[in-house]
């Protein structure tokens, strides 16, 4: 019989936002076992593990609602200390709003956040130093919200989702300025190829899940990043939000489904679904239905398992990405009805 997916993980986490308590609450990955939670301010959104530093960033932004329909922007990220669940700072980067995406360069010792903007300012990544957790500068993206980002192995290169811009903003994160923009209507989660050749970005959103809006079909665009040009499409049955990367070459999407309007503009989420890919091929090797409104994946270090926390139905599904069997789901009584978003892997201190 072969090993356990679950296997030697004896002391990693997984960290679960709770957007609607709000609270960040944290599992045992060999058993699923509910370790503690800790309070954040509301609303949290996503969340980054610092291997380095030890510590779990988390974003916070809004103080209720959601996107174009809150009661007002939030300026914090929030700095956790997993091992005794405790919150260890609050970064506010006032006059920067409505913190979004996370990612890290630990080579650098450099974490991203995405910021919506204003009326003086476009939206933006805001960079923070993760030794001092202090705000060391900020780089426009053109776009009046940034969503997701995500970095190169490198640490040379940025690419920011922009979903109420028709582009995903490439940024020289060395120089911190914006050096293209690839055509991308409307665009949602973002990730970059291990050897950095590759950007895979998903789109179309265009602002509406109606399923009765004309409007080009789902799926993923793949970017050149020598070129900067979108050089192929890797279709999906329903509208794409997160996407990742495995450490093993395999692209995971979180596909949104609506059902069948009963009235206009009454939507309702159906089932989502995990769409795997691979990388290399870009042939589509597997699919898995999930919760609702899948919002955030993230996978274990090796590869092997993958989480998708999906927003609607408030639940984390772990999927064996071998097998694609569903190995467990961490559902509402952790969660409220609904909120399940961001989420980090974090491995046992070595």
């Amino acid at each position: 019989m072969p090993p356990s997916p679950r296997a030697g993980r004896d002391g990693d986490v997984l960290a679960v936002v709770i957007q609607s308590r709000p609270a960040i609450s944290f599992f045992d990955v060999a058993c699923d076992r509910h370790l503690g939670t800790v309070q954040t301010l509301a609303e949290p959104h996503e969340l980054c593990f610092d291997p380095t530093q030890r510590l779990l960033w988390c974003t916070v932004t809004y103080h209720s609602g959601f996107y174009h329909a809150n009661s007002g922007r939030r300026t914090e990220v929030i700095a956790v200390d997993p091992a005794t669940s405790s919150v260890v700072d609050v970064v506010d980067l006032a006059p920067e709003h409505a913190p979004h995406g996370l990612a890290l360069d630990t080579a650098r010792g450099r974490l991203y956040v995405t910021v919506e903007g204003a009326g003086d300012r476009p939206g933006g990544v805001v960079i923070i130093d993760t030794q001092t957790r202090r705000p060391v500068g900020r780089i426009d993206t053109d776009a009046p919200g940034s969503h997701w980002v995500a970095v190169d192995a490198a640490g040379r290169t940025g690419y920011v989702a922009n979903k109420e811009a028709p582009f995903v903003s490439v940024l020289d994160l060395e120089r911190q300025t914006l050096t293209a923009k690839v055509e991308v209507p409307g665009s949602e989660g973002v990730a970059v190829s291990a050897d950095g050749t590759r950007a895979y970005v998903a789109a179309p959103y265009n602002g509406s899940y109606s399923v009765t809006e004309d409007r080009p079909g789902p799926g993923i665009k793949v970017i050149d990043t020598r070129t900067a040009s979108v050089v192929d499409t890797l279709p999906t049955q329903n509208r794409v939000m997160p996407v990742h990367l495995t450490s093993t070459g395999k692209l995971l999407a979180g596909e949104v489904a609506v059902e069948p309007e009963s009235a206009p503009g009454a939507v309702r989420m159906a089932p989502g679904r995990l769409t795997v890919f691979s990388a290399g091929t870009h042939e589509q090797v597997g699919e898995l239905e999930v919760g609702r409104c899948p919002l955030t994946i993230t996978s274990s270090p090796d590869g092997r398992i993958a989480y998708v926390a999906s927003y609607a139905s408030s639940v984390v599904d772990i999927v064996d990405l071998e097998t694609l069997e569903r190995l467990a789901r961490l559902d509402r009584p952790h969660f409220g009805e609904t909120g399940a978003h961001g989420l980090a892997y974090i491995p046992r201190p070595a």
